[in-house]
């Protein structure tokens, strides 16, 4: 079979165009991090910050969230963003866990 140099050219062009393409089709946004997740449960991430049991975290203190901790990576404002400690997660601007620092 003799392919001519259009040929090979026209589907050169056309597969690099799918390579090119293919990382953004398959790219997914991150995942909101679940209470259940085994690393939330195990640093007692919440949500909502006020729901955070205070007997068992007594390093909470009112007025703590995501949003206003140093590890949070979301812009202020947003209702989530990413978090180091949740690799790959979004977590809660509201939401609290014990790995928070204060922003300083």
């Amino acid at each position: 079979m003799k392919h001519s140099r259009r040929t090979f050219i026209l589907s050169s062009t056309g597969l690099a165009a799918a390579v090119g393409l293919a990382p953004a089709a398959f790219a997914q946004a991150p995942a909101r991090l679940s209470e259940s997740d085994p690393t939330a449960q195990s640093l007692g991430y919440k949500d909502d910050a006020t729901k955070v049991d205070k007997a068992k975290f007594s390093k909470y203190a009112a007025g703590e969230t995501c949003s206003n901790c140093q590890l949070y990576q979301g812009k202020a404002g947003d209702a989530t963003g990413p978090c180091p400690i949740y690799a790959g997660k979004l977590v809660s601007a509201k939401g609290w866990c014990s790995a928070y620092v204060k922003k300083g």
